[in-house]
């Protein structure tokens, strides 16, 4: 297509949508695969890809038996779609957040088995939350901390429950509650026949897992002395490695509980492998207004008393 003389003009919401359309079979890595997430066939999805490929003189795309792919404009296209869509969707929700009522979204992002944790009362100030803003969508996932911290400053989620494992500058904590994590072993790990003085001298010599991370200096104290052999970021894998029998690794002792009751882990060096964790809820300190957000702040102030809220160990 020739670029001589053109000048694109208007931008409206028919090119808007397009431009969605084309975002999203970028995303699916093709026009077959965009059918299920566009709701429309691939016919259609071909005629706005040419449709806009027309309005913006330029070709975004090859498509053929080699597969889809796209061109230099369309690579460039793509990152200024990516920009264009994320500011209408600020600017939307700043709007929303102008008005009186309550309405928008609340994005949450947890670290692992935290929402079902009953020190984070996760379904409490959901509920509390819903009761006094019930027009408001929520979205919840779980991810690693340096996925939570990225998505924060990125406004990529509002809101995150993380172990607090380092304090960033760019973000707010308001502390929930703190874990105590021990160094567990399955049942008949060689260290589980060994005295308490044994483990000591011992429990560095032992395969470890951890959850492969920069992590603050109480656990990093431990870590570098011990024979570091595989990552397991959640705890359900970590478990698993440790119930193989071929693993020794930290986990926080309320998760733990149930596996020691039963038999089929036990803790080892107590009296010198332990460290705090502190779970924090982390918000981005410039982020745009949005009373979602804040409604949900002051929920956690409301059902943790302040006394709670000021007991960081950090």
């Amino acid at each position: 297509m020739s670029a001589k003389s053109y000048s694109l003009g208007q931008v409206g919401d028919y090119e808007i949508k397009q431009l969605k359309v084309f975002k999203t079979v970028v995303d699916c890595g093709g026009f077959s695969a965009a059918e299920t997430s566009l709701n429309i066939g691939r016919s259609t999805i071909s005629l706005h890809i040419s449709n806009l490929e027309s309005r913006l003189n330029l070709v975004l795309c090859k498509r053929g038996r080699g597969g889809f792919s796209l061109t230099e404009e369309g690579e460039i296209i793509y990152e200024m779609t990516e920009k264009l869509l994320s500011t209408l969707d600020a600017f939307r929700s700043t709007v929303n957040n102008l008005n009186s009522s309550l309405t928008g979204s609340l994005r949450i992002a947890l670290s692992d088995k935290v929402s079902l944790d009953p020190r984070s009362r996760f379904p409490k100030l959901i509920h509390h939350f819903s009761t006094e803003a019930p027009e408001v969508s929520i979205t919840t996932n779980v991810a690693s901390m340096n996925n939570i911290e990225r998505m924060i400053l990125n406004d990529e989620v509002d809101v995150g429950f993380i172990p607090y494992h380092r304090k960033l500058d760019g973000l707010d904590y308001i502390h929930l509650y703190s874990d105590t994590c021990y160094l567990y072993a399955a049942k008949g790990h060689p260290l589980t026949h060994l005295s308490s003085e044994e483990q000591i001298a011992h429990v560095d010599t032992f395969p470890a897992t951890h959850g492969g991370l920069k992590p603050h200096q109480g656990v990093s104290e431990h870590l570098t002395k011990m024979n570091l052999s595989a990552i397991s970021y959640f705890y359900d894998t970590r478990l698993a490695l440790i119930l193989s029998g071929q693993y020794i690794g930290f986990l926080p002792e309320l998760y733990s509980a149930p596996f020691v009751e039963s038999g089929d882990i036990q803790p080892v060096a107590v009296q010198d492998r332990f460290y705090d964790l502190g779970m924090a809820v982390a918000t981005k300190k410039t982020a745009q207004p949005s009373k979602p957000r804040e409604l949900f702040l002051k929920t956690i102030r409301h059902v943790f008393n302040q006394e709670e809220l000021d007991s960081a160990p950090y």
